[in-house]
């Protein structure tokens, strides 16, 4: 898997790589502004612990957006779901500097093939209100599904309590919500 990418951008070019333990030094930058993010789309999903966000890191289940002078410009990460058989891309976020340069397309490619390597059987699954993410989705294969059709995992399900929206999502019982689920089906996609 190539796991870098250059971004033409002024001042300079951008490099969408996947994280390492270096680049703990960006968590704390990260999680603010998934929070400011999600403050100005009325929603609280944007809340993550530093420490998760690091964790991430380490493990080789991100992928980082950095100015080649090292300014923190975008975010993603994965998570595996009932033992491997769904995983999430999570925690879509580039710095308002930088939004509308594609920077956003070219982090969505890297995690979704660094989704495809080490999780080459799962079925990929993102949760969004943004109608770009939904775009960036399709491109890649993903098509929208019902609730139903991604992971049943409670825990995955609770990480939505911040939303304000929880109480719709849990008074349906995790069937539905305001969210469009999209799902990238492994078998359907193998050769």
């Amino acid at each position: 898997m190539n796991n870098s990418q250059l971004v033409s951008e002024e001042p300079g070019p951008v490099i969408v790589r996947v994280a390492d333990t270096f680049d703990a030094k960006y968590a704390f930058f990260i999680v603010k502004e998934m929070e400011s993010s999600a403050r100005a789309r009325g929603t609280g999903i944007g809340q993550r612990s530093v420490e998760s966000i690091c964790q991430k890191m380490e493990n080789g289940e991100a992928v980082i957006a950095l100015t080649k002078s090292g300014t923190w410009v975008g975010f993603c990460y994965i998570e595996a779901w009932q033992q491997g058989k769904f995983v999430s891309n999570s925690g879509m976020i580039v710095s308002p500097a930088f939004r509308k340069k594609g920077i956003a397309t070219e982090i969505k490619k890297l995690i979704f093939n660094l989704c495809r390597e080490k999780y080459p059987h799962a079925d990929i699954f993102s949760i969004t209100t943004g109608l770009a993410i939904m775009k960036l989705n399709s491109r890649l294969g993903f098509e929208p599904v019902t609730y139903s059709e991604i992971t049943t995992d409670e825990h995955f399900w609770q990480k939505c309590r911040h939303c304000v929206n929880y109480d719709v999502l849990q008074s349906k019982g995790c069937k539905n919500c305001f969210c469009t689920a999209m799902l990238y089906d492994a078998n359907a996609h193998t050769a």
